[in-house]
């Protein structure tokens, strides 16, 4: 099976998409002559031309909402978002239109268009460029959220997302461009709304997305070497959530911890915990606990930055309180 790079595999996703509907374009901040902030359009404005992979100013207010409206008279856009930091400036049009229009115009108009580009911290970005937007945006119907980790899923979900008649949030990683895995050589999708675990175990599930599977994984190999089994359940899908996936996964284990980048405060980890507790308690040997950002917003400074980031440590210091093997602190809140 061939190994892509993430960027490769969204680049590979984007480009048989295109080839396949010529109502397909792509459109962002230097997207086009440049090859891509992080090269994941490499190569494509010399096949596509630049009718269909379009440079843009530093306007994402603009250039979105042209989107938006190209996706309501029949295109299918891609908007590439240098961060997702900056789609903040854009907010109005990703909920007030492209959210919303399906719904005010009674049906009238769908908007199949895709946001993508880099989400939550890197490295010493300090905090206007460190936001993961996943709760921000999952919050309001209208809209799905798909937040990748591996070149795999981020293939096969980028071409069920640009398929799809509905506004769909990709979230990538400027952590996980670089990251290497096996992608099939054949043409795949992978449906919106689907789990997927990344790891089995018995004593305890790790719920999160995004490149915290990663860290995840870590301490999940951490906790083995303590004789803890523990499962990490990767959502991939935020908006629509596979409660089926959730719940199976409460079921076997009796113990949750959720992993979510980002303040606890109103977060994605929040909204899961209450699911959890409210559809599954009796199932439940303990609180649903949270590892998250610190709730400040994030330092440039290196020292800092790594007090405030989730860390395999931390995880693993909430799953041994969740099991039982270390003194209660924190009283299944937020560490």
């Amino acid at each position: 099976m061939p190994v892509l790079q993430m960027r490769e595999a969204l680049r590979r996703a984007m480009s048989e998409e295109m080839r396949r509907d010529p109502n397909i374009f792509l459109m962002g901040e230097e997207v086009a002559y440049y090859d891509g902030a992080y090269k994941v359009s490499q190569g494509m404005l010399e096949e596509f031309g630049p009718e269909r992979v379009v440079d843009t100013p530093i306007s994402e207010n603009g250039f979105a909402g042209l989107g938006v409206g190209a996706a309501m008279v029949g295109m299918r856009p891609i908007i590439e978002f240098m961060t997702f930091n900056f789609s903040l400036v854009a907010y109005d049009q990703v909920i007030n239109s492209a959210a919303r229009i399906y719904q005010m115009s009674a049906g009238q108009y769908k908007c199949p268009i895709v946001f993508r580009g880099a989400n939550g911290a890197a490295e010493n970005l300090a905090s206007q460029h460190s936001t993961s937007v996943e709760s921000i945006y999952a919050h309001f119907p209208g809209v799905k959220v798909v937040s990748v980790a591996t070149p795999y899923d981020a293939c096969g979900l980028l071409k069920s997302a640009i398929r799809d008649d509905n506004p769909v949030i990709f979230l990538e990683s400027e952590m996980l461009y670089g990251l290497k895995g096996e992608v099939p050589a054949e043409e795949y999708t992978i449906p919106l709304g689907k789990a997927d675990l990344k790891r089995d175990g018995t004593d305890v599930t790790i719920i999160t997305w995004g490149k915290q599977v990663h860290t995840c994984l870590t301490a999940a190999a951490t906790l083995e070497k303590d004789g803890v089994s523990a499962q990490v359940l990767d959502l991939r899908s935020i908006r629509p959530l596979d409660h089926e996936a959730v719940f199976a996964a409460v079921a076997k284990t009796h113990r949750v911890v959720i992993v979510q980048e980002g303040f606890a405060f109103a977060g994605m980890a929040a909204e899961l915990a209450a699911r959890i507790q409210e559809t599954c308690f009796d199932l439940l040997d303990g609180p649903v606990r949270r590892v998250t950002n610190r709730d400040v917003p994030m330092p440039y400074s290196p020292v800092l930055e790594k007090q405030v980031i989730i860390t395999p440590e931390r995880i693993v210091e909430t799953v041994l309180q969740a099991v039982g093997r270390s003194p209660n602190t924190t009283n299944g809140g937020a560490r």
